[in-house]
């Protein structure tokens, strides 16, 4: 997470180190620019360079439990010993490419990064060697099914300058034993040990109208909470979503869908974990 002086988090990102002094930052699409900008920002003080090289590449996402089968067909890249979270440069259909064994799904998968004039070749390399393992195009809706079942937080849904690691249940992240200083660390140091004010959890529908973003969360008719995500899990066959919601008012909830307070259970994040 980059974080303001407040602790408020500006984005989530993945930092792969390329080299000893080399690192290639990927931020959400929406945030690319507002995080180069903080960057260049942060480094004028030191002897380092931020360039923001987005308009060189793609990214293809290759996402699923058969994700590696399908890869594997097309590179020679030790993908068996890549770890979660972790990238290596390699061929991939005879193209350079950074393999990363990253994803937003909740599955095992791939992020190719790539030039820009290798992605279209490689999109058909990828379908074709797909194709008798049941490969499908999948666009940015689907993803965002996945990533909820998932119970992953999305910037602008569950993440905002407004809320702290801590406020989004993802304090864990914060790293305070690390050596070196960051921006945000002294507000975050003094919130660490507050009980938190909301609770980001997890909701099904016992119906079949589905909460979406915005929508209020309820008990006994009074506001206690909103939604951050909603959709249809077509993996539980039922409505799902995520929400922030008062501490201790975590029972009898509702979500008030266009005037109708719809009875949600409380459950566990994430809705569903895929078998290792």
């Amino acid at each position: 997470m980059i974080v303001n002086e407040r602790g408020g988090v500006l984005d989530d990102l993945i930092v792969y180190r390329l080299g000893d002094e080399e690192f290639m930052v990927v931020a959400n699409a929406s945030n690319y620019q507002k995080v180069a900008a903080e960057l260049r920002e942060r480094a004028k003080p030191y002897d380092a360079v931020v360039e923001d090289r987005s308009d060189r590449y793609a990214l293809i996402a290759v996402q699923g439990p058969r994700a590696q089968e399908i890869l594997a067909t097309l590179t020679d890249a030790d993908l068996d010993g890549l770890k979660y979270y972790a990238g290596l440069p390699g061929q991939v259909d005879g193209r350079q490419a950074l393999i990363a064994r990253t994803g937003y799904t909740g599955e095992d998968g791939f992020e190719l990064f790539v030039a820009n004039q290798d992605a279209v070749p490689l999109w058909h390399a990828i379908a074709a060697a797909g194709e008798p393992h049941g490969l499908r195009p999948a666009g940015l809706s689907s993803r965002d099914t996945l990533r909820l079942e998932a119970g992953m937080p999305l910037y602008g849904n569950e993440l905002s300058a407004e809320l702290t690691p801590f406020d989004a249940g993802l304090g864990r992240v914060v790293k305070f034993d690390k050596p070196g200083d960051f921006v945000g660390r002294s507000a975050l140091e003094a919130v660490k040990d507050d009980p938190p004010r909301r609770r980001l959890v997890g909701l099904v529908a016992r119906n079949r109208r589905v909460p979406r973003h915005g929508y209020p969360v309820t008990k006994d008719g009074v506001v206690v909470g909103e939604v951050t995500s909603g959709a249809p899990s077509q993996t539980l066959g039922k409505p799902i979503a995520m929400a922030y919601v008062d501490t201790g008012a975590e029972s009898g909830l509702a979500v008030d869908i266009r005037g109708s307070h719809e009875p949600m259970d409380l459950v566990e994040l994430p809705f569903y974990r895929r078998n290792k």
